[in-house]
């Protein structure tokens, strides 16, 4: 790897890292960077599921306040997320690439459809609660599924999880948004830092591109936590809407090139 394409791969980090805090869809950034470098979308899609692992955690660290009292809930989803990671790894393996990313446009449209109309479904939802003298929604075993199918998807390409993630639990859940977007974080680290280790092991990886992607994203991690953080519920849900529609575009595009 020259000096170079080093740099070049540390700044798509530090950009995917910030996006991934705030919202996901950060490998759209680096896949095609990679790619442009040269790398084979395989080596580029498993070398990105290490190297942002650290950045998703840093992002995960930065939202630790907002989950205080809700860790025992957030282990619970990770159970999901943990398997649906080990699923998608053995479909990257033993799957045709084509197979599921020609899919991954229309998932992630609807996740920005989901996004753009969760606050009618959560008023809707907190009117019948009132009438039925609920107070809270609980996660239920329609989410956990949910939780887990997104899980595969991430251990597959892991691009718009996290938009995708924030879509079903606005939905399907009452808390803020602030705090739903930590759990995201937490989500997305889990699916990363498992395909990655299965990735390590087991797929071609450039570690050298490991290696910077990991400078980078841990850094805007840190950065898209502080930012993320300070955002008002309606500009985050905007950022989601507007990530989310940029990813379909980029990967319809990518598909009408190959």
């Amino acid at each position: 790897m020259t000096w170079w394409h080093a740099v070049i791969v540390v700044v798509a980090g530090i950009w995917a890292g910030t996006i991934n805090a705030v919202v996901g869809s950060g490998t759209l950034v680096t896949f095609p960077v990679l790619v442009a470098l040269g790398y084979s979308p395989l080596t580029a899609t498993t070398s990105n599921a290490i190297g942002l692992a650290p950045g998703t955690l840093s992002g995960a660290w930065g939202y630790r306040h907002e989950l205080t009292g809700y860790w025992r809930q957030v282990a619970k989803f990770a159970v999901a997320s943990f398997l649906g990671a080990i699923g998608g790894t053995i479909l990257l393996l033993s799957l045709p690439k084509d197979a599921f990313e020609a899919v991954v446009p229309v998932l992630v449209g609807l996740a920005v459809i989901l996004v753009i109309v969760q606050p009618r479904v959560s008023k809707w939802v907190a009117k019948r609660r009132e009438e039925n003298g609920e107070t809270e929604h609980k996660a239920g075993p329609l989410l956990m599924f949910f939780i887990f199918l997104i899980g595969v998807y991430g251990g597959y390409f892991t691009a718009a999880q996290g938009v995708m993630l924030m879509a079903v639990m606005g939905m399907l859940l009452s808390e803020p948004l602030q705090k739903l977007n930590g759990v995201k974080n937490v989500l997305a680290a889990v699916v990363n830092v498992v395909a990655g280790v299965i990735y390590a092991f087991v797929a071609p990886i450039s570690w050298p591109v490991v290696l910077w992607l990991a400078v980078g994203s841990t850094a805007g991690g840190f950065l898209g936590a502080k930012i993320g953080r300070k955002l008002p519920p309606a500009v985050l849900r905007g950022v989601i809407v507007v990530i989310g529609l940029a990813a379909v575009v980029q990967l319809v595009v990518k598909q009408f090139s190959d």
